[in-house]
């Protein structure tokens, strides 16, 4: 008879077990967390990747509308398309370090104002071109531009001058920032020749694959860059689907059309897991399903409307209803535990008497429109649902406008005044302030402007006492909470499954969706 242990660590090493299962199989068995740590640690280290192969994935969120200029990415599948081909001058590693990508290293000066990053010798773009630092200033002056409509624009903000020092590219800020390196991990920052001014949306960089076919918001087939420099990617060929129904995904996972897919439905999780070849992964981090108004556009450019439909959301029950366990209540911030400097505010509460109050108070008469698509985010419509019921309780009659998925990430997010969305999160709190709550940031999607929460976000990149800027990041919170135009009711794990045909998913690292992106080119095909 097979050892228990033996049969876990086998499933372990073949990337079939994740952590938190081998724990709790271990624990049943009576064996103590510490132990059962070490165990599967030395499991995991027993995996060996197999070479070649194709993995074939399901993902949602891409519409024929979408661009490969990674400028302009802004949903899962081209996050995903972006890793294929791009990489940026670092990324994360698996415990939320810096490793150097483009940049073998870099330095910053003492009171972080000037950052060095020194580019690797001797790589090459997929279409043979040698990288030189020029396209790394190129790639970075592209997104400074006002006119390239960058993900990363409020990003670029505080760089005075770039510039090629040998093979260094040298930032100069305008302000100390100790986070830049982090900036520069952001996946819109995909060096490209000539930073892709020239073509932005040839997809040609340096990453571990070639796109070979391309049909916009339906299918991508990448191979293998035979001059890759780095040892990411064991498959030979990637194959994507954009399949943004959630039965049908799930359906291309059960019957073996695809290996990986993303956004397994929450309510139906537990079920999936229970099939013998599907594996479903959970990984708990910055991620967040927000209701998102324009804080510019009436009627939601009143403070106390937006305080109305803050306190007209029931937060606890569309964790427990959408949700179902997979993550934890919001605040009306987009900072969560998951951020070192993290500070708990005082919990808002849904409150249909303060909603009426403020409701009232701010003079709007009639109803207020909410679109919303599943593509903005899993059972997103449900949640909408519950919103309006929660809200109607308040005397608020809230209209929900269901949009079409294909289109809804160029023609409804970050255009119309109020909707529902997703964030990833970002590494530092920085990050995700200077991206979406920045006056001046491309994707400031709640056009929220406040000049005392810029100040503080400028203010704490140079602050160096750590006591202190984490009473910054409180205070950028607070004025974010009172003052802004995010509903955050929701912070969301990722729940992601693979079948048992591929191994080397990882749960718990830090970044985006699906191993930050980066699942496919770190599993592989089992022999």
């Amino acid at each position: 008879m097979t050892n228990p242990l033996d049969f876990m660590a086998g499933r372990v090493s073949a990337g079939k077990m994740s952590r938190r299962e081998f724990i709790g199989r271990a624990s049943a068995l009576g064996i103590g967390a510490a132990m059962a740590n070490t165990m599967f640690a030395q499991a995991a280290r027993a995996a060996t990747p197999v070479k070649g192969g194709t993995i074939k994935m399901a993902f949602q969120g891409g519409s024929t509308t979408d661009s490969l200029d990674p400028a302009l990415a802004t949903n899962t599948v081209a996050l995903m398309v972006i890793r294929f081909w791009g990489e940026p001058l670092v990324e994360l590693d698996k415990s939320g370090g810096l490793v150097g990508k483009v940049a073998e290293s870099f330095e910053g000066s003492a009171d972080a104002s000037t950052w060095r990053f020194r580019i690797r010798d001797g790589i090459t773009f997929s279409n043979g071109q040698a990288v030189t630092p020029e396209d790394v200033v190129a790639t970075m002056q592209r997104h400074s531009d006002d006119e390239s409509k960058s993900g990363a624009l409020g990003l670029m903000r505080d760089i005075k001058d770039i510039r090629v020092d040998g093979r260094d590219v040298v930032f100069e800020l305008t302000s100390p920032n100790a986070d830049l390196p982090y900036l520069m991990s952001d996946y819109h920052l995909m060096i490209q020749p000539n930073g892709g001014r020239d073509a932005p949306d040839a997809a040609i960089g340096t990453g571990p694959y070639i796109l070979k076919e391309v049909d916009m918001g339906v299918r991508f087939v990448a191979e293998k860059n035979p001059n890759y420099w780095g040892d990411l990617g064991h498959a030979d060929t990637m194959e994507l689907l954009v399949i943004n129904d959630n039965t049908a995904r799930v359906a291309a996972l059960q019957s073996g059309q695809v290996d990986l897919i993303d956004r397994v439905p929450p309510r139906t999780a537990k079920l999936v897991a229970r099939a013998p070849n599907i594996d479903v992964h959970q990984t708990s981090g910055p991620g967040h399903y927000v209701f998102i108004m324009h804080c510019d556009t009436a009627p939601f450019d009143n403070k106390d409307l937006r305080l109305a439909l803050k306190y007209a959301m029931n937060r606890q029950e569309l964790v427990d209803k959408v949700l179902f366990g997979y993550g934890s209540v919001g605040n009306d911030t987009p900072i969560n535990a998951a951020y070192p400097l993290f500070t708990e505010l005082e919990q808002r509460s849904y409150d249909p008497e303060k909603a009426a109050f403020h409701f009232k108070k701010s003079g709007h008469d009639g109803s207020v429109l909410l679109r919303t698509s599943d593509n903005s985010f899993p059972g997103a419509p449900d949640a909408a649902a519950l919103y309006q019921q929660s809200a109607a309780a308040a005397g608020i009659d809230i209209e929900i406008k269901r949009e079409p998925n294909d289109g809804y990430w160029s023609e409804v997010w970050n255009a119309q005044p109020f909707c529902t969305s997703y964030w990833g999160g970002r590494p530092t709190q920085d990050q995700m302030y200077s991206t979406a709550y920045l006056s001046t940031a491309d994707w400031n999607d709640t056009r929220f402007k406040n000049e005392q929460f810029d100040q503080l976000l400028f203010a704490a990149r140079a602050e160096t006492d750590q006591a202190k800027r984490k009473q910054m990041y409180a205070d950028m919170g607070q004025i974010v909470h009172d003052e802004g135009g995010l509903i955050c009711p929701m912070f969301n794990d990722f729940v992601e499954a693979t079948s048992t045909r591929v191994s080397g998913f990882v749960e718990g690292i830090p970044g985006q969706v699906l191993m930050n992106g980066y699942a496919p080119h770190q599993m592989w095909v089992n022999a």
